[in-house]
């Protein structure tokens, strides 16, 4: 408001002097610009929480936490940025930070980056993702998308031109369809980009799925990029698959993660990729002109808080309890659940309940009910609906329960 009361003033006392300046350097204030990205506009999720700002409802759309993270974690954070660790971190991410990483790599997947060339800490998960599109994605090129997608996908492939070939995810169980993977192939895909624990769904790859990957780009110049910053989030007794975890695919595979998801830090747009040096060499070229560093004191208190395991190895009975919980809260209402098998989202069909499309009854739930919901069609590069909702349970229990409430009344 600030801003725009100063422009009013300036506008107001400088009208002459303006007016001169534009007919003199004919300046055009109509400038016509050619967007890069014509088709995008303001994220869902953005648009979502506004929606439930405005309407005071309960939001379970955007994924982040309604409780704080550890006590112990913001105790570091104060200590280092007390003690003057304040500057410029290394380009790559602070040596503490990337052996931790290292360390947790290795516990979880038994196998070794190196962290002087192998390992980056990164702004978050989405500047990694389009560091690496960036990085190796040139104008023509395709990179295979499964559908429904993270909206940061698409947007990062065509603003460095190049094309998104989509393959469709089963809309029963989201698994994927490898035949159809197999007929996209073509001498320009650049990339295949997998998702899992997968988010909208909340589904796992399998090892079969691991396998077919293997066998799609082995002996090829494919990079797999791999985003698993739900890693530590697996269900029901089942243990993540990594690229990590393979010989093939870790060669040419760029692991990517995020500390805000581990955590409960969403804010701290701290996340990592992991890749064999000559892939990382070219990342880092990207990297350090689009970030160059990241915040240095948090990257220390999170050295720190991960040097205990049970700090990220417990996190997925932490989710299994949160997910059971809502499951069983809202149980009696005419939503059907769709299995979660990782994340902290959990998708729901209301074809019981109405014929609107997804949009509209998340938006009518969200000035009506007050409970926002994100809907799953805006996941479709065509908006695909199958009446569905995605409800983000990383929330507080009391949270969870007035969100129930409200569901088993529809």
């Amino acid at each position: 408001m600030c801003y725009v009361f100063l422009l009013n003033v300036f506008y107001k006392t400088n009208i002459l002097s303006l007016t001169y300046f534009n007919q003199e350097r004919k300046f055009k204030p109509d400038m016509q610009i050619e967007s890069k990205l014509p088709n995008i506009g303001t994220t869902i999720f953005t648009t979502m929480s506004a929606l439930a700002r405005e309407h005071n409802a309960i939001n379970l759309s955007q994924g982040f936490p309604d409780y704080d993270c550890s006590p112990k974690l913001r105790e570091a954070a104060v200590h280092y940025i007390n003690n003057g660790f304040n500057q410029y971190a290394p380009m790559a991410g602070t040596i503490q930070l990337r052996e931790r990483v290292a360390e947790i790599i290795s516990m979880c997947y038994g196998t070794n980056y190196h962290p002087d060339s192998e390992i980056t800490i990164t702004a978050g998960a989405t500047q990694a993702i389009y560091t690496a599109i960036a990085a190796f994605v040139k104008a023509g090129d395709e990179v295979i998308v499964f559908e429904p997608a993270y909206d940061c996908y698409v947007p990062a492939i065509e603003v460095h031109g190049g094309k998104t070939i989509y393959s469709q995810l089963n809309a029963v169980d989201f698994s994927i369809d490898w035949e159809d993977v197999r007929k996209k192939i073509s001498p320009r895909t650049k990339a295949i980009l997998v998702n899992s624990p997968h988010n909208p769904s909340g589904a796992t790859i399998s090892k079969k799925d691991v396998l077919e990957l293997e066998k799609i780009v082995s002996g090829t110049n494919i990079l797999v990029i791999s985003d698993e910053v739900y890693e530590h989030m697996v269900f029901d007794g089942e243990k993540h698959l990594s690229v990590a975890e393979s010989k093939i695919l870790k060669n040419q595979s760029i692991l990517v993660s995020s500390f805000g998801k581990t955590v409960h830090t969403t804010g701290w747009k701290i996340g990592y990729v992991a890749a064999p040096k000559e892939i990382m060499t070219e990342f880092r070229k990207v990297h350090q002109f689009l970030v160059f560093v990241v915040n240095h004191p948090l990257q220390l208190a999170l050295a720190d808080f991960l040097s205990d395991q049970k700090n990220y190895s417990e996190l997925k009975d932490f989710y299994q309890s949160k997910r059971d919980l809502f499951l069983k809260l809202t149980a009696a209402s005419r939503l059907i659940p769709f299995k979660t098998s990782g994340t902290y989202f959990q998708l729901m069909s209301y074809k019981n309940i109405s014929e609107e499309g997804d949009a509209d009854l998340a938006i009518r739930l969200t000035v009506e009910k007050k409970l926002a919901t994100i809907p799953l069609s805006v996941f479709y590069s065509r908006k695909t609906d199958n009446k569905l909702l995605r409800f983000c349970f990383a929330k507080k229990d009391e949270t969870l329960e007035k969100a129930a409430e409200i569901i088993c009344s529809l």
